[in-house]
């Protein structure tokens, strides 16, 4: 089951790390970052979508959730392209950060985040390809393989899954590009909300 986020929680987090952090990125790279975490670790997406409550689980939900973002910046042309590059970076640097925070030694945090940086452009190629075939069912093949590559779900489970991300990119195209450049999207409601 996944873990409630408590939303007074996160914007008190939010708060802290803008007035204490002085973070590198901007405020742009924060408020999309903000916006997929938050989405990406919505208890409906674990319970109706069945997606595992792992650590490999929540990595592939919050990729899934980058690559769909990056997806719509990339097509909002040179300023799209330059909010995406610095979401990338922002995104890996949280990873980094949280392999610190588990006690991942210094030593080993490096190829970790190098493994996990591989895994994202696959997934990338995957999921661009995915969107882009005109077989029905390549999407569902693609999250088979990753989001539950390890543990067997129902081909209907697969199925939502696909048709959930496909509203996703229906609802994200529909957002203006001055509003998707600005960092300010939001998500279409999930099953079960």
């Amino acid at each position: 089951m996944a873990r409630q986020v408590n939303p007074a929680d996160m914007v008190t987090w939010k708060v802290l790390r803008r007035l204490f952090n002085r973070s590198r990125f901007s405020e742009r790279a924060h408020i999309l970052h903000d916006s997929i975490v938050a989405q990406a670790r919505t208890p409906a997406l674990f319970r109706c979508y069945a997606i595992p409550d792992t650590l490999d689980g929540r990595f592939e939900c919050l990729v899934l959730h980058v690559l769909l973002v990056m997806r719509r910046l990339r097509s909002s042309g040179v300023d799209g392209g330059n909010a995406a590059q610095e979401l990338f970076d922002l995104v890996f640097a949280d990873l980094d950060r949280a392999l610190r925070e588990t006690g991942v030694g210094d030593l080993k945090v490096g190829s970790r985040v190098r493994r996990m940086a591989q895994a994202y452009f696959g997934r990338a190629r995957a999921l661009d390809g995915a969107l882009a075939a005109a077989a029905p069912d390549t999407l569902e093949k693609v999250l088979e393989r990753n989001v539950y590559g390890t543990v067997s779900v129902e081909a209907e489970t697969i199925g939502r899954l696909a048709s959930y991300v496909r509203r996703q990119v229906a609802h994200l195209d529909s957002i203006e590009n001055d509003r998707v450049i600005t960092g300010h999207i939001d998500f279409a409601r999930l099953e079960g909300e």
